[in-house]
């Protein structure tokens, strides 16, 4: 029986998990980019593990105050316990499929748990057992494997580039994709785009909203002004930085403007081209 049920939630999963996949793979068409050698993906790996985690390893396995849910990998991949529905994007359980779809040995635990919820009911319970075996080897797994995060992480942002211009309203939509194509033409704003939707999401779920708006890749887009002539990347990141502040000061509960707030307009300054 926890075959069966193991296999309709992966076949639920499944059409994402493909659609990642394709995304993918180096020889498949895409009109905005995301092309990376295996040093830039390295590279976009580490930067998102420094913003995420100050690259610590303890980081991997974490639970932010003030939220229902723990925070894995080097993406801060969101894993709800069973019974939490929030507004945010999910994204561990799909990353797993990922995972077993590229035939990567889960931990024991990990590759029996079923439902595949976070097995920890509350930041609480988490802390008491953040010392344990299922919480080391947990974050020993997430340690090794962070190259196939990053392909995660890469695929799941070039899925989006076009689903986020085709959510756009129509006589936005060339404008849209100038703007993103004039981002992904650089490094600095290839690893903004793949960095932000881990990071915030596409902004095309109607539950991820404050006050009717939306904080993520379409809402940055759809602010960015080319006055002054700024680079594509420089217009991003101003975009990005009115678009959070909103969330924040939308938000109800403070913690996203007096303690969140701060961190996120620091990680944007990451958003700039590597220095040659």
């Amino acid at each position: 029986m926890l075959h069966v049920r193991r296999f309709f939630r992966f076949f639920r999963l499944f059409p994402l998990v493909l659609l990642l996949l394709l995304a993918g793979c180096e020889d498949q068409p895409s009109e905005s980019g995301l092309r990376l050698s295996g040093a830039e993906l390295a590279w976009v790996g580490q930067r998102i593990f420094q913003n995420e985690c100050a690259s610590e390893h303890r980081c991997l396995v974490h639970w932010n105050r003030g939220e229902a849910f723990p925070s894995l990998g080097i993406g801060h991949f969101i894993w709800y316990p069973e019974g939490v529905d929030e507004r945010f994007v999910e994204s561990f359980p799909a990353l797993i499929s990922f995972m077993r779809l590229r035939s990567v040995e889960l931990p024991g635990w990990l590759d029996e748990l079923d439902p595949m919820a976070a097995p920890w009911a509350d930041r609480d319970q988490f802390m008491a057992a953040e010392d344990s075996d299922q919480v080391r080897s947990l974050r020993l797994f997430l340690a090794d494997t962070h190259a196939i995060q990053t392909e995660f992480i890469v695929a799941r942002a070039r899925a989006s580039l076009g689903r986020a211009i085709a959510a756009a309203p129509p006589a936005e939509q060339q404008r849209l994709q100038q703007r993103l194509q004039a981002l992904v033409e650089t490094p600095g704003g290839t690893y903004a785009v793949i960095d932000y939707v881990n990071f915030k999401g596409e902004g095309l779920s109607s539950r991820e909203r404050y006050n009717g708006e939306g904080w993520g890749l379409l809402q940055v887009l759809q602010q960015m002004d080319a006055a002054g002539g700024q680079s594509a990347l420089q217009q991003f990141r101003e975009a990005a930085a009115v678009v959070l502040t909103r969330r924040a000061h939308n938000a109800r509960n403070p913690i996203e403007r007096h303690t969140w707030l701060p961190g996120w307009l620091n990680r944007l300054q990451s958003y700039r081209e590597p220095e040659v």
